[in-house]
């Protein structure tokens, strides 16, 4: 189960930007479980947030080491989780077919809830298929954290770090998912702004992004995560 974390942290590292903990090593341990050696990193409080917002463009901008996301592709070399649901990862020449099936359809499959495929059917119908989201240029694949909230980042000697990730590439604005519990604050996005500023489009995709993980707590832990899933999805139709 660690193939796709240690992947992630080394794809993460090698884009640079913000501090990951090099992987050693990591495989089978031959008893029917498996294991991964890592750096410890001190972590200690919240990074300075205006540095680390920079430092999160930046690492989106890095070029991808894979040759599959050098080629303009999304995706990632393995499947690996979110949280303890699957995260599938093929590797897709197009970004909204990409997050239309392996994402949000991936998500409201797994919940089985008839309610929740109406809408989701009625938010194609709207955007055709996503696409008029997604008007407002091209896009490029980034190497993403993918579950970035205030559990899997802080401050280091290093600067700020990151860690336990859900990586692939993607539309950078995926990352943001799950801004709702990650503490960002104003700090941060003036220094990620400075580097990448926002797309005429960001704020109509926003509920998109968020839906996903939304859709995915619910699926995990059931609740009140279901109704923020739909209203978000509902909030796509709009005009």
């Amino acid at each position: 189960m660690f193939e796709g974390e240690a992947l992630g942290l080394r794809a993460l590292g090698a884009a640079g930007g913000v501090k990951v903990p090099t992987v050693h090593h990591f495989g089978d341990d031959g008893a029917g479980g498996s294991y991964i050696i890592m750096e410890k990193l001190n972590i200690g409080g919240r990074p300075d947030m205006q540095a680390f917002g920079r430092a999160m463009a930046q690492m989106h901008l890095a070029d991808p080491e894979d040759p599959n996301a050098k080629k303009g592709m999304f995706g990632f070399a393995v499947d690996n989780t979110i949280g303890g649901t699957p995260q599938l990862n093929p590797w897709t020449d197009d970004w909204v077919t990409f997050f239309r099936e392996h994402r949000i359809g991936y998500q409201v499959k797994r919940a089985g809830r008839p309610e929740l495929t109406a809408i989701w059917s009625k938010v194609l119908d709207k955007t055709d298929g996503l696409r008029t989201l997604f008007t407002d240029g091209p896009i490029r694949p980034s190497v993403l954290h993918g579950d970035l909230w205030t559990g899997n980042y802080g401050g280091s000697p290093e600067g700020a770090a990151i860690f336990d990730p859900a990586a692939y590439y993607g539309h950078h604005e995926a990352e943001w998912g799950m801004s709702w519990c990650a503490s960002f604050g104003e700090d941060f996005w003036e220094g990620y702004r400075e580097v990448i500023p926002e797309a005429p489009l960001f704020r109509k995709r926003e509920p998109l992004y968020e839906a996903y993980h939304k859709l995915n707590h619910y699926n995990l832990f059931g609740g009140g995560y279901l109704g923020d899933a739909e209203y978000l999805l509902r909030q796509l139709t709009f005009d």
